[in-house]
């Protein structure tokens, strides 16, 4: 489970997540839940070093740049190693916060998410699942501002490209909407109940 926000209990995707972690936890009790939390434990963005540590084809650069390429290893571990990714994000600028793209560039990764064939792209985090669970201070999923929403097409893109097709959503939108923000969070935890899981 990915959580993006940095505002803590006030966080609309926090509490959302949570919600499903204690659905998660209760259907699957002896399932290991792994919890990483972006604010807390902030990624570096990738610099020079690091993408060529983990695009290189070279053995022997590979070798040499092991120890820029550990986070990228450990974290691609993680997610391949998961039966299901919980993403837990608001909206910024219509778009993800810089953190949430950071994990994104690290676990993106040629040769061990996905890679290049005669006939496009091969994902190879197949078989697994997806759940974003998305905070937003507007509504995007219906009326004038829908064509504004560049977080679940994109994430579901990007992890498309992975190999991660089976994807649900669920959303508190309208923080910033007085008659909304009210229930926001209920309903979204309502339709956390509803999740095929």
């Amino acid at each position: 489970m990915i959580d993006v926000s940095p505002r803590g209990k006030e966080s609309a995707s926090r509490a959302v997540a949570d919600t499903l972690a204690a659905r998660l936890t209760a259907l699957y009790p002896s399932a290991r839940l792994v919890r990483r939390d972006l604010t807390a434990e902030p990624l570096p963005h990738l610099d020079d070093t690091t993408l060529r540590a983990i695009s290189t084809k070279d053995p022997e650069e590979a070798q040499r740049l092991q120890d820029a390429a550990r986070l990228s290893d450990h974290l691609t571990g993680e997610l391949l190693a998961s039966d299901l990714l919980v993403i837990a994000t608001p909206m910024w600028n219509f778009g993800i916060p810089s953190a949430l793209k950071a994990w994104i560039d690290l676990v993106v990764r040629p040769g061990r998410t996905f890679q290049y064939t005669g006939d496009g792209v091969l994902g190879l985090a197949k078989d697994k699942k997806a759940i974003l669970v998305l905070a937003s201070g507007g509504v995007f999923t219906e009326g004038p501002w829908r064509d504004w929403d560049f977080v679940e097409p994109y994430l579901r893109q990007i992890l498309g490209f992975i190999g991660i097709t089976d994807v649900q959503t669920v959303r508190a939108e309208g923080m910033n909407i007085p008659p909304l923000a009210a229930s926001a969070v209920a309903k979204a935890n309502e339709a956390v109940k509803e999740l095929a899981l």
